[in-house]
């Protein structure tokens, strides 16, 4: 069994953990989230803790389902958040409603709509800040809105994670 698989996983006060034969289900104050179980993997509760033991050899899916529920754990407990940048003349966003409006230097305004279990804030102008309990969910919402204007190489123009380091490109001498 791999390293990962055999630490166990404290649940903090406040959040809710049923261990069904088919998924795992964690409740807590940012939401609710459901993990379908695989077969081959023991998921038990005791004390407090969360542990995976292997039935057979899927010694790998193990690891990976312990990290599964250890995000969803502090998902539902603290949430995750991603942060993106707006960087270029003119690029702007707003929210209308649940709508996200981007201004991102096309003749038209890109409107992205805000799915289920996720929030979107705009702080400032050039600020959008995702929030969910769901880490692979806020993640692939940030990926979304990046996907619309990625950061171009020669002026580091367009959508960034706040901390991304663009690397510039030299441009061409004549």
């Amino acid at each position: 069994m791999s390293r990962v698989a055999k630490m166990p996983i404290a649940l903090p006060k406040g959040i809710d953990c049923k261990i069904a034969a088919d998924a795992v289900t964690l409740k807590g104050p940012k939401g609710t989230l459901v993990l379908d179980r695989p077969s081959g993997v023991d998921i038990r509760l005791a004390d407090g803790n969360i542990t995976c033991h292997v039935e057979g050899e899927n010694s790998a899916l193990a690891g990976t389902l312990r990290a599964l529920l250890a995000n969803m754990v502090k998902g539902v407990s603290d949430g995750y958040a991603k942060k993106l940048e707006l960087v270029g003349v003119g690029y702007r966003a707003s929210l209308a409603g649940k709508d996200l409006n981007l201004t991102l230097g096309f003749s038209h305004p890109v409107v992205f709509k805000t799915p289920d279990g996720i929030t979107i804030e705009v702080p400032t102008q050039t600020e959008v800040l995702i929030k969910g309990a769901d880490k692979q969910r806020v993640g692939e919402v940030a990926a979304k809105i990046r996907a619309f204007r990625p950061p171009e190489p020669y002026k580091g123009k367009g959508v960034r994670y706040q901390g991304e380091k663009i690397t510039l490109k030299e441009a061409k001498k004549a």
